[in-house]
């Protein structure tokens, strides 16, 4: 049987050090080190085309603030993925800028990403944002992780890749953990216990010390629905976008 192949992920931020230990621990570590992916961290200033190495200016019409400008990130992303025409990136490339803008990530577009890609790149907007040709011509998908604002996307482009690493293939040690997850079912996961059975007179529910394996899996379910209805309501009435 043929090895799955190795995903890529290159982060392209100002502030790299954000990144120097972030990937260092549990399951992306462990995935990093089994060789299931490859994370590479980029300065934009790497890729800065002037003397000085700028990588923002002022933004054109006024207002507060600085812009990213494009001509680094365009180089970033030729040199990346050998080119800057987002029609003839290679199947399985997906240049992501992660912004407030950006279409909500969920379970299954991390998904998507797990199953369908093999080379993402992140692109960690600041400041006012990023230059819109860089929108425009580069970038796959805009992605944000919830409505709010961020003082960069540093932090996005963490969640973003412990999520999808974490959905690939051995990277978990488990086929079926991530299928039990919060969100894969579009369901809440079910509550979870574990020793001692009695805890400061809070008891383990009865199921599940009896060993029926049946019953445990129908408790599982019944506390799943009851909880997603309890605090996720929206799952069940597909207003949260997603597919059942």
């Amino acid at each position: 049987m043929l090895a799955a192949p190795v995903m890529k992920i290159d982060v392209l931020t100002i502030f790299p050090e954000f990144f120097e230990q972030v990937f260092d621990f549990g399951i992306v570590r462990r995935a990093k080190l089994a060789n299931i992916v490859e994370i590479n961290v980029h300065d934009i200033r790497e890729f800065a085309v002037d003397k000085h190495k700028m990588v923002d200016d002022r933004p054109f019409g006024g207002g507060d603030g600085m812009v990213l400008k494009p001509e680094p990130i365009f180089a970033a992303i030729e040199n990346f993925v050998g080119t800057s025409e987002r029609d003839t990136y290679a199947n399985g490339t997906r240049v992501v800028l992660l912004t407030p803008q950006g279409k909500p990530f969920k379970q299954s577009l991390a998904k998507s990403f797990a199953d369908e890609a093999n080379h993402v790149v992140l692109i960690c907007g600041r400041y006012e944002g990023v230059d819109e040709r860089v929108n425009e011509a580069l970038v796959t998908d805009e992605i944000s992780i919830g409505d709010y604002v961020l003082s960069g996307g540093e932090a996005a482009a963490v969640v973003v890749v412990d999520s999808i690493v974490r959905l690939l293939p051995d990277a978990l040690g488990s086929e079926t953990s991530a299928e039990n997850e919060s969100f894969s079912q579009s369901m809440l996961d079910c509550p979870v216990y574990t020793r001692p059975a009695e805890f400061r007179g809070m008891s383990v529910p009865q199921v599940l010390l009896d060993g029926h394996h049946a019953e445990i899996e129908n408790w599982r379910r019944e506390k799943a629905l009851e909880k997603t209805r309890r605090v996720r309501s929206d799952l069940l009435t597909g207003e949260n976008g997603e597919s059942g």
